[in-house]
């Protein structure tokens, strides 16, 4: 059985026993009927799970041992919670909910402090996710998102980004061999900060003068990130018509801030 490539101490993750979904379910029925063993070894026999997971962190800043303790008790929720008259697996129902767990660990120990209102929108935000992941099998829109929290996409978008972890300025971001290249080495020397905010108050006062529609185009294909084809679904107009748009906006722009 090949290794996951995920160190967790005091584990052989090469000898965790993986049960098959038959398996599963027997102990599910064995643990509604009293057994209290059976519990223990859902747990463990589903602990790749939860390492799958981990993958995905191996290259961050956190203690992998810690996500994995963390990924556990989503786990355990999942096994709590899993309802085996709805004919799903176990794992379908129990990635979303270690993941949530995790990424919920990892939003609490940021090190960059966030306002306390931008951060309870976060939460709310993401927990809509987690809830729309768990019963349809994908991540909402912005708009599905937009529509249930009252709140428009660019504030989903702020608040979403608010959360994110940092990067040390010192993280190589390109190698081929040679000299590495580090994230400093693409900022703005400290010089041109005064041409930059200049350049930004210029911006915001032509975005408040160009027309509405293509002020939300704008900030939707560069703030917000979508597609033209995204914002054309939403408009109710065709990809061509954003993509003029969108071409007018950037000119119109250019012109009040020359």
């Amino acid at each position: 059985m090949a290794k996951y490539k995920v160190d967790i101490t005091g584990l052989n993750t090469s000898e965790i026993v993986v049960l098959n979904n038959q398996e599963t379910m027997e102990l599910f029925k064995k643990l509604q009927e009293g057994d209290k063993e059976a519990k223990t070894k859902l747990v463990n026999g589903n602990l790749k799970l939860v390492l799958s997971i981990l993958k995905r962190f191996n290259n961050t800043r956190y203690n992998m041992d810690d996500l994995f303790q963390v990924g556990v008790i989503g786990l355990i929720k999942a096994i709590d919670n899993f309802d085996t008259t709805l004919g799903l697996r176990l794992s379908t129902y129990a990635v979303p909910l270690i993941l949530g767990e995790i990424k919920r660990y990892v939003r609490d120990n940021t090190s960059v402090r966030v306002s306390r209102s931008i951060k309870d929108l976060a939460y709310k935000i993401i927990r809509f996710q987690d809830d729309y992941l768990s019963i349809h099998g994908a991540l909402p829109s912005n708009e599905e998102i937009s529509q249930e929290l009252g709140i428009n996409e660019y504030e989903i978008s702020y608040a979403l980004d608010a959360l994110k972890d940092p990067m040390s300025i010192f993280e190589p971001i390109y190698n081929d061999g040679g000299d590495t290249i580090y994230l400093s080495d693409q900022i703005a020397d400290v010089k041109d900060i005064n041409t930059d905010r200049d350049m930004l108050i210029s911006l915001r006062k032509a975005l408040q003068k160009i027309k509405e529609r293509e002020k939300e185009i704008l900030i939707s294909r560069f703030i917000v990130g979508k597609t033209q084809m995204e914002i054309a679904d939403t408009l109710g107009i065709s990809q061509a018509q954003v993509s003029r748009i969108e071409k007018t906006a950037i000119e119109n722009v250019r012109k009040l801030i020359k």
